[in-house]
């Protein structure tokens, strides 16, 4: 297994474990069914900004990364680097605002009302 699938791979089974209790429940009635479903919902929203943050975070970090070696390969195209690093970084911050958007209209919709 690579180095950049063991930190996912351990998110993720952390987010498993940590939805089990909310998971083992039983839904008997329809408010129950109702319960059960805002529950995974707010299940599947925290786990969908989790792995965004972590995945912009560790695209950040490869950015600056490359962009610091290559300034220091070449300091007469730091300019260049430099804007092409700040779009990107721009480029990865949105997709995770794009993320904790789709979280909130995840946990804003009101499930069980068109059943």
């Amino acid at each position: 297994m690579s180095k950049t699938w063991k930190p996912l791979t351990l998110a993720f089974l952390f987010a498993l474990a940590a939805a089990a209790p909310a998971l083992a429940q039983e839904a008997a009635e329809l408010s129950e069914t109702k319960a059960s479903l805002y529950k995974l919902s707010i299940i599947v929203g925290g786990a969908v900004i989790t792995l965004a943050a972590a995945a912009g975070a560790y695209c950040q970090a490869k950015a600056l990364s490359a962009a610091s070696e290559g300034i220091s390969r070449n300091p007469a195209a730091a300019p260049h680097i430099r804007f092409l690093l700040l779009l990107g970084l721009i480029l990865i911050e949105t997709l995770v605002i794009y993320a904790l958007l789709v979280t909130f209209i995840i946990l804003m919709v009101k499930w069980g009302s068109y059943a």
